[in-house]
């Protein structure tokens, strides 16, 4: 698996807006034939903070995501939202396989 976290930090007076348009980016994103996961996780010590676990079955397929209606408009949505540039790690699944 081709796994991604995306570590992001969101204004304050965003905390809200933010999870509701990635409830919808997530909804579709879990529909994808290549996606696996596509976890969203909020820091309990700041709300603020958000990890997004993406796992693809490849790397293609994680850059395909990033083609997607879906994807464009949730990330032209929050970019104003955004405390600080999201950062991403690549990272390889290792288990479950599958």
């Amino acid at each position: 698996m081709y796994v991604t976290l995306v570590h992001v930090h969101v204004k304050q007076s965003h905390v809200s807006d933010f999870i509701t348009a990635t409830e919808i980016n997530h909804h579709a994103s879990i529909q994808e034939t290549g996606n696996r996961r596509f976890d969203i996780l909020q820091s309990p010590q700041d709300s603020s903070r958000f990890t997004l676990y993406e796992a693809y079955v490849d790397e293609a397929a994680a850059k395909q995501h990033k083609e997607t209606a879906h994807y464009l408009a949730w990330r032209n949505t929050v970019a104003e939202w955004m405390a600080s540039p999201r950062q991403g790690e690549p990272l390889i699944g290792l288990f479950p396989k599958e």
